[in-house]
């Protein structure tokens, strides 16, 4: 048996068939020998583009383990079905979060102005390790790069690396 999860995108104006679908989708694991682990709704959200004219969709997430051949049972009945906008299927990761996400509405909002840290602060040491200057040589060179040949006498043919023409602004 192996352990999936099933993201389902329900249409919203559909609520009172929502639990028929998820009922569904578990008796069709149990029946066929299944274990129905966890049934997780996120609730309705903003879709970033509209799918069948609709602009907003209610997610629930599944997880259950079953056979191959039971997760293309469910997946068939999931197409068939209007109230299914979109469905995913996937293997569940041992430990993974299955919670749903935060909703952006409830993150603070980032301070209009930032008041300024202290010299030799944390954060100001922490973006001094990790700034790369611009005249600092790649580790490698890319695929266009390495097949360039080298010119005799430059700085780069003497080091073994080619590097690109620079190009002229129009």
């Amino acid at each position: 048996m192996t352990t999936y999860e099933i993201l389902l995108l329900l249409d919203p104006e559909q609520e009172v068939r929502q639990d028929d679908i998820v009922a569904r989708a578990r008796d069709l694991v149990e029946k066929n020998g299944g274990a129905w682990h966890s049934h997780d709704a996120w609730g309705r959200r903003r879709l970033a583009y509209p799918i069948a004219h609709k602009e907003e969709g209610v997610y629930h997430l599944v997880v259950f383990d079953a056979e191959s051949a039971t997760l293309e049972e469910i997946s068939r009945v999931l197409k068939i079905d209007d109230a299914v906008l979109r469905h995913m299927a996937t293997r569940h990761i041992a430990g993974s979060r299955t919670s749903a996400p935060r909703d952006d509405a409830a993150a603070p909002a980032p301070s209009a102005v930032a008041e300024p840290e202290p010299a030799g602060s944390a954060a100001e040491t922490a973006v001094s390790e990790t700034t790369v200057s611009e005249d600092d040589e790649p580790e490698y060179a890319g695929p266009e790069e390495e097949e360039q040949p080298a010119e005799a006498g430059s700085a780069a043919g003497e080091a073994g690396v080619a590097r690109p023409e620079p190009r002229e602004e129009e």
